[in-house]
């Protein structure tokens, strides 16, 4: 947060990657893999302008940070129906991803009060929620109940699986060598407390 061009640096670096995780996790090695990149870039590219519209709109100016969590949010919603979707279906499948990580986002952070200062919640839960449900309108010929079902089953199992696991460790974390720092230590910043250096 400290460094926007370094962070959006590191985001590049992400993108990059993602060529080499989308096609190699769908195990296909033919000419598909060359369309499952495209694919995947173009919904980055798709959640990376609607996030920065959408949080040009919101707040009259655009934002590096939440146009970087926009193409973060379309590549991660891609994901699951990257191999099977048309050109247009992944441009709209990362556009939403896009709006839905900044509203998610200021969410979280205004209303809920969670302290997520990455937006790794939004990127990767929501949108990879919404890209999980997206598979049902986009990834499948005709649209049906039971594939739908399947999703939401899907999603629900693995919030289930990632809170749960998560609450498990964090209050383990907690009661026993404490997980948070204290408040001096915070105001001074860990990079000095912790590091002896300012970031």
């Amino acid at each position: 947060g400290h460094n926007l061009p370094f962070a959006v640096i590191g985001a590049f670096l992400l993108w990059l990657g993602w060529f080499g995780f989308n096609p190699g996790s769908t195990t296909t090695f033919d000419g598909n893999l060359a369309r499952i990149a495209v694919m995947t870039n173009l919904a980055g590219a798709a959640g990376g302008i609607t996030a920065m519209l959408t949080i040009w709109a919101l707040y009259k100016k655009p934002d590096v940070g939440m146009t970087v969590n926009g193409f973060l949010a379309g590549m991660v919603a891609i994901c699951t129906a990257v191999d099977v979707v048309s050109v247009s279906s992944s441009v709209i499948i990362g556009g939403v991803a896009g709006i839905l990580v900044v509203l998610s986002v200021l969410f979280i952070e205004r209303f809920l009060k969670i302290d997520d200062p990455v937006g790794c919640i939004s990127v990767h839960g929501v949108c990879g929620a919404w890209g999980t449900l997206a598979y049902a309108f986009f990834g499948v010929e005709a649209f049906s109940m039971k594939v739908l079902a399947a999703q939401l089953i899907g999603i629900g199992t693995g919030f289930a699986w990632a809170f749960g696991c998560g609450m498990i460790l964090f209050l383990g974390i907690k009661y026993t060598i404490g997980l948070r720092v204290t408040e001096e230590e915070e105001i001074t910043g860990l990079d000095i407390t912790e590091h002896g250096n300012e970031a």
